[in-house]
């Protein structure tokens, strides 16, 4: 099995990531096969594994949670082709043996409606404080432009 992350990026563009071990960690630490230099993202965030041809995706008891398709994983959660993983702000589809040929970004889910709409909360900065260059972050993205944030966070190092 060929298996890879594609990252979606604001205004349609991607890059993609081979899974190339048997398990993968995704996470902010340098030891991580998987490097996510954001603030949002906890050392150690979640692990993908593969075995035959199943793919499986374990959250690591990280702060903000691990999504697939919207749903929180908990415990191990099989991962197919097409599946929209979420980490933090950033937003992969799993490719599977090149499938889906053509990467789209998931669609979002309507709102719920309500009589009144909830003032949205403020933003605030994490410990240690962030320049405005991240105050355009938001994990309801279905993809982020990391094209004027390298300086900031580096490229994901690839496996």
């Amino acid at each position: 099995m060929n298996a890879d992350l594609v990252l979606l990026k604001k205004g349609g563009a991607h890059k993609t990531f081979s899974l190339r071990g048997a398990v993968t960690v995704l996470g902010r630490r340098h030891d991580c096969d998987l490097r996510i230099p954001l603030p949002s993202v906890s050392r150690r965030h979640c692990e993908i594994q593969q075995n035959g041809e199943v793919l499986k995706i374990r959250d690591l008891e990280s702060t903000g949670g691990t999504f697939v398709n919207g749903k929180r994983v908990n415990g191990d959660s099989p991962v197919k082709a097409g599946d929209a993983i979420r980490i933090g702000p950033l937003t992969f589809v799993c490719q599977i043996d090149g499938k889906p040929e053509k990467i789209v970004p998931p669609k979002k889910a309507a709102p719920a409606k309500s009589k009144q709409a909830a003032p949205k909360p403020a933003k605030s900065a994490p410990p240690g404080g962030l320049d405005d260059s991240f105050a355009d972050l938001d994990a309801s993205d279905s993809g982020i432009d990391l094209e004027g944030l390298d300086s900031e966070l580096g490229d994901l190092e690839e496996l």
